[in-house]
């Protein structure tokens, strides 16, 4: 019974994120979702019990899924092919027909920012967990003058611009785009970061 229980959750889930990923964590609702699945609000409250519980379970469930990908390339490749393959991992996950509107963390980042609650910290929690993650990527091959947290900090902003640019601009080149600029950004990381400018302020210091 507990099993045919947790396949329900997973089926409810399953739908809440590509309904999250077309309509936002903000436009899903308990009703909506039932009525997609044909199941009673009622049985759908009692797996949840609000819509916070929902929105926060279906960035868990979210982040799972995409976890599931990352790991596999993770443990089969090292130092910069790694970086490459968790790219890659994040283009086809934001690409994939069963999220009709790409990324729902990513959407989630906009439509929670500034608002205080469980699920911005439950997004907050994701994202820093995330950013600890490709830190300890880079910082595998990185030059150890580099904060791997900055390499990690430009790394996310590549893979933001591709979710524009595929998303809103519909660039076809988008890939090419994002792959060259990760390019870039191995290759400066192979190499000592530069010296600061004389009299510029010293981050080490501050």
């Amino acid at each position: 019974m507990a099993e045919k229980g947790e396949q329900t959750r997973e089926r409810i889930l399953d739908e809440a994120l590509r309904l999250a990923s077309r309509d936002g964590l903000e436009g899903l609702s308990i009703g909506g979702l039932a009525a997609a699945l044909s199941l009673s609000k009622s049985g759908l409250f009692a797996h949840f019990g609000s819509k916070e519980a929902l929105q926060v379970a279906v960035l868990d469930h979210a982040s799972a899924r995409l976890g599931e990908r990352s790991a596999a390339v993770r443990d089969a490749a090292a130092g910069p092919d790694r970086i490459r393959a968790l790219l890659e991992v994040s283009m086809d996950w934001m690409d994939d027909p069963a999220r009709p509107g790409g990324c729902p963390i990513t959407g989630a980042c906009f439509e929670f920012d500034d608002q205080e609650g469980p699920v911005r910290e439950a997004l907050v929690q994701l994202q820093r967990a995330g950013q600890a993650r490709t830190a300890a990527a880079f910082g595998a091959f990185a030059d150890p003058g580099w904060d791997p947290h900055q390499l990690a900090f430009e790394y996310r902003a590549i893979t933001l611009a591709y979710h524009h640019a595929t998303r809103v601009l519909r660039a076809a080149q988008a890939r090419a785009w994002a792959r060259s600029a990760l390019e870039a950004l191995i290759a400066r990381a192979r190499q000592p970061p530069p010296l600061p400018s004389p009299g510029a302020p010293c981050p080490a210091c501050s």
